[in-house]
């Protein structure tokens, strides 16, 4: 997997890639349409931050490049990748119990609170890639 060279775009698929990793310094996009959304994204080598519609929908630190990021309506999925383990945060629905997959694995199930925030940490220094997949319990 590459680096999000444009920071942000729509795959034939449906889903969208974005962020990268390897830059020294901050750059963003925004009003990226997808979907009929209006995306920002924000993304150097220290945090990836995504927005739809002004709302929070991703988050790394250090920053990621993320590949097939697709949104279904009990969860996401999409894959990570990065230079160093991160701390991922997700956007979800609030107050909604989740099973977490990492590399295709059980990590075990989450809830969200009222914000409806999950987070996650993932191992990438040693693998540089992974799947993350998020479904409701």
């Amino acid at each position: 997997m590459a680096v999000v060279e444009e920071l942000l775009r729509s795959e034939a698929d449906g889903t969208i890639s974005f962020g990268n990793h390897k830059l020294e310094q901050k750059a963003k996009v925004e009003d990226f349409e997808h979907a009929g959304d209006l995306l920002k994204v924000k993304t150097f080598r220290e945090i990836t931050k995504l927005e739809k519609n002004g709302m929070f929908l991703y988050e790394s630190v250090p920053g990621t490049s993320v590949v097939g990021f697709l949104e279904k309506e009990n969860g996401v999925e999409f894959t990570v990748e990065g230079a160093e383990d991160a701390q991922i945060t997700i956007g979800l629905m609030e107050d909604t119990e989740y099973e977490v997959f990492v590399g295709g694995s059980s990590i075990g199930t989450m809830k969200t609170g009222l914000s409806g925030k999950l987070s996650l940490s993932v191992e990438l220094e040693a693998v540089g890639e992974v799947s993350v997949k998020v479904v409701e319990a």
